[in-house]
């Protein structure tokens, strides 16, 4: 979906793929079919966007031969779909039972990592509509926290750089302008836009940036106001901003709030847990461990990294932290010019939902998606963006 910000510039709102993950190109094809198409249709929109996933054999397979990708941009066309962003995030794996700590590597210390998104910068030029000249990918925040120390930060430091100069001559080359987004996740090496203006200071750079994930920001308990300016005053570049709610619990000392978290814990994926304390944020790598006994501090609000539906917060004593999307949305695109204009809704998490809350075919889950994107474009039209045909 196209929107026309009052500056005259381009916004893009789309959905990320990875919420029906495929492994191979046969299973993208699939989804395009059985869930991309039916959601547009739903909207009653000629035209839909998507943030694709790629995993690693797919994204192979389309590399390795100029005729398959072709075939993908053509069915892209036929099905009335376009791709303006990838998410470089998860490299493969991300349907399995239990992804948890398995979708941070190859972290940014490993070459397959810097391959793997230089190929995706490279298929992405390819695919980008003819009238649009500028994509995103968002890749992971460096790597997980633990191992990390300073030759590992060079190591990645010497990767970003080296990807930012195949960028260079990426556009040289196809006059398409990729640029790279790290995004910000509890847990990882860089869990806040705090943690990303050192790193990205260095690489020196435009074309790699931040991802904002609006569920991040909330369960970090970032302030939108104070993370966006930090960003604005060290001049790191926001290429990408995805559109999510995460789950918040006002009094999790309440044994009614517990149960109904405990609903949440699920063994898919990680759902990082915080809290503020006087003495700073505190947090769990799961929500299962910050539910077992006194781990983490229940005076104080938590949040836990599990994307809710954004039309469907959970039933109280639980919210989402959809008001901080709206508060970022706003900085984001709601003045006189955009700091970003690649928007994706990343609701990935639909089948983790506690089992009454999941949805039970193909037509319900399109019907989520359709809900979540009609949000996202009540939100952008009411900032006074123009949506386009």
């Amino acid at each position: 979906m196209r929107f026309r910000h009052p500056d005259g510039s381009t916004v893009h709102l789309s959905y990320c793929t990875n919420v029906h993950p495929a492994e191979n190109l046969e299973g993208v094809l699939a989804q395009l079919r059985d869930h991309s198409e039916p959601v547009r249709k739903r909207l009653g929109r000629d035209r839909l966007g998507i943030g694709l996933w790629l995993a690693k054999d797919a994204a192979q397979a389309l590399i390795n031969d100029p005729a398959v990708l072709r075939g993908l941009r053509a069915e892209l066309d036929r099905r009335g779909l376009e791709v303006v962003t990838l998410n470089g995030f998860p490299y493969e794996g991300f349907g399995a039972e239990e992804v948890k700590y398995r979708v941070y590597k190859p972290d940014w210390t490993d070459p397959e990592r810097l391959a793997h998104t230089s190929d995706l910068a490279r298929l992405l030029a390819a695919l980008l509509p003819d009238d649009v000249t500028e994509g995103s990918v968002s890749t992971l925040p460096l790597a997980w926290r633990t191992p990390w120390d300073a030759a590992a930060a060079r190591t990645a430091h010497q990767a970003l750089s080296a990807l930012a100069e195949r960028l260079d001559a990426l556009e040289e080359l196809t006059g398409k302008s990729i640029r790279i987004a790290l995004e910000p996740e509890p847990g990882c090496t860089v869990e806040t836009t705090a943690d990303a203006i050192g790193p990205l200071t260095d690489i020196a750079s435009d074309r790699i940036g931040i991802c904002i994930d609006t569920c991040h920001l909330a369960t970090s308990f970032e302030d939108p106001a104070g993370a966006l300016g930090a960003l604005e005053a060290a001049h790191i570049a926001i290429p990408k901003a995805q559109l999510s709610a995460a789950l918040h619990a006002e009094h999790p000392h309440l044994p009614e709030v517990r149960d109904a978290l405990a609903s949440f814990a699920e063994p898919r994926f990680l759902h990082q847990t915080r809290t503020r304390t006087a003495a700073g944020l505190r947090g769990t790598d799961d929500l299962d461990e910050a539910l077992a006994g006194d781990v983490l501090p229940d005076g104080a609000p938590w949040r836990a990294h599990f994307h809710v539906p954004l039309h469907a917060p959970p039933a109280p004593p639980l919210t989402s932290t959809l008001p901080v999307l709206r508060d970022t949305l706003a900085r984001l695109v709601g003045g006189p010019h955009p700091r970003t204009r690649h928007l994706e809704v990343e609701t990935y998490t639909w089948q983790a939902l506690p089992p009454e809350l999941r949805p039970r075919s193909r037509g319900q889950l399109a019907d989520g998606i359709a809900a979540e994107l009609t949000l996202a474009r009540d939100l952008l039209t009411d900032l006074g963006l123009k949506e386009l045909p």
